[in-house]
């Protein structure tokens, strides 16, 4: 009877670790992705590249109505609305994240840099531009690279960023 009975707690305990093995990346892909096309489509709005209508997708509505940095294009304050930028070369870089397979919150903190803009001032601001910045405001100013801890939040089943709180 104890050989069948532990025997039976064995396969339960290998079950378990094998199917909380599998919710742990299925979480970490989908937070992966989250986070790292979530930022991408992010700078990419303020740059002008995307018309912002799929953030959404990545972002609460709360977090969406309160970022500063999204909040520049529709109050016109973005230094990049005098640019034609063609193309960025976004990278992110994760720290460490566990989350359990019933957890509805995530932590993580991240890196942000985009180390090289593809783009030019408009022709009609060109003239402008130059003469308040100097020659070297023809080309759009650089994304300041960012240590950010995020907060991921489950709503029906996906993950979304909740909060950006960028470190120093």
């Amino acid at each position: 009877m104890w050989f069948l009975a532990s025997r039976l707690l064995a396969v339960c305990l290998i079950a378990g670790i094998c199917v909380i093995s599998f919710y742990y990346a299925m979480n970490l892909t989908n937070m992966q992705i989250i986070v790292k096309d979530g930022m991408a489509r992010r700078a990419q709005y303020v740059m002008g590249i995307e018309d912002g209508t799929d953030l959404g997708k990545y972002f609460q509505s709360s977090f969406l109505n309160s970022d500063a940095t999204i909040q520049s294009v529709s109050n016109g304050t973005s230094p990049y609305q005098y640019y034609t930028v063609r193309g960025i070369d976004h990278r992110i870089e994760m720290g460490f994240v566990w989350v359990w397979p019933w957890d509805e919150v995530c932590r993580v903190e991240i890196r942000e840099s985009i180390p090289r803009i593809d783009g030019r001032v408009r022709a009609d601001y060109a003239q402008a531009i130059v003469a308040s910045y100097g020659a070297d405001a023809v080309y759009p100013p650089s994304w300041s690279e960012a240590w950010y801890r995020a907060t991921l939040v489950r709503e029906s089943g996906q993950w979304k960023i909740r909060n950006l709180a960028q470190m120093e």
